[in-house]
């Protein structure tokens, strides 16, 4: 599933080519793409045509292109779920069409941005901006008003989410994948994160120093940040900007998805097991898993 890295890309190729265009027309004709909405592909279609794109903007791993007023309370954006195969992709408005493609909209300068998703798991949805419930004061997609800020927002407070996290007696990689702690973190880049900072997933996070807390959710922003300057993280065909070029740092990562080969630290190698429904790649010697607890009998002891 797309993180941080992959949806800022996108993101940065709908600011350039779609951003201060209007929609002159839209076709929705993918079932589950509409799924979202109340009124279906229909009023998905209504509620786009003729409407200008003023902005592209994204939290987390949530994308959406604001619409006419803007960036205020009650108006009305194209929030976009990329699910695990969405691709947001601008080509000229004669392009032959392509396999998965559920959605598009012409602009007025010739162009069409379409939706294509192979998996069905992303879609559409037009709904209200409102405020983020975290108090921060950041207009957000109503579905999305739960998530947390990421790393990269101005206002994000480093202090605080490590705190926050602190407080919590559960693992640290847990929280660091939950959205309401944290936005934008997924499985590659916590697995990235805890690797530089020497700290094994399953830690309990109520039993770190606020010291290397906060160090995992600095390694956590600089390997976003060197993997959008490679321009994201792609291990197939499925992940590509909207000119549909893939980005190449998957080479560059550390542990994940590079279970028995050496780390690069110390030459242990790599271990991947389940975690959360998923898979968690770590070394065994930088990253010691922690002790497992043995729980004492309370009752009277057996004869």
């Amino acid at each position: 599933m797309p993180e941080l890295p992959e949806v800022e890309v996108v993101r940065r190729g709908l600011a350039d080519h779609v951003v201060g265009r209007r929609i002159v027309e839209v076709s929705v004709t993918g079932l589950r793409t509409a799924r979202r909405q109340p009124g279906g592909a229909t009023e998905i279609e209504d509620r786009l045509r003729g409407r200008t794109v003023t902005g592209a903007r994204r939290r987390g791993k949530y994308l959406w292109l604001t619409l006419d007023a803007g960036d205020a309370a009650g108006a009305d954006c194209l929030l976009v779920h990329l699910g695990m195969s969405g691709q947001m992709l601008v080509t000229g408005a004669g392009a032959p069409p392509v396999r998965h493609l559920h959605a598009r909209a012409i602009l007025d300068d010739d162009t069409e941005l379409r939706f294509v998703d192979q998996r069905t798991f992303g879609g559409w949805t037009v709904v209200p901006l409102t405020e983020a419930r975290d108090g921060t004061g950041v207009l957000l997609p109503a579905p999305a008003a739960h998530i947390a800020a990421d790393p990269f927002e101005d206002g994000f407070d480093l202090i605080a989410t490590a705190r926050r996290i602190r407080s919590r007696d559960t693992e640290v990689k847990r929280l660091l994948l939950d959205q309401t702690v944290v936005a934008g973190i997924g499985n590659i880049y916590a697995d990235e994160s805890l690797w530089r900072a020497g700290v094994h997933g399953r830690r309990r996070a109520g039993a770190l120093t606020l010291r290397t807390v906060t160090e995992i959710l600095g390694h956590a922003r600089d390997v976003m940040a060197d993997a959008l300057a490679a321009g994201g993280t792609s291990f197939d065909a499925l992940y590509v900007n909207v000119n549909g070029a893939s980005g190449y740092f998957d080479r560059s990562l550390d542990v994940y998805g590079r279970a028995g080969e050496p780390c690069g630290r110390c030459g242990t190698p790599v271990v991947r097991e389940d975690f959360m429904n998923r898979g968690s790649h770590f070394c065994p010697s930088c990253q010691p898993a922690p002790r497992r607890s043995v729980r004492r009998p309370t009752g009277p002891r057996a004869r």
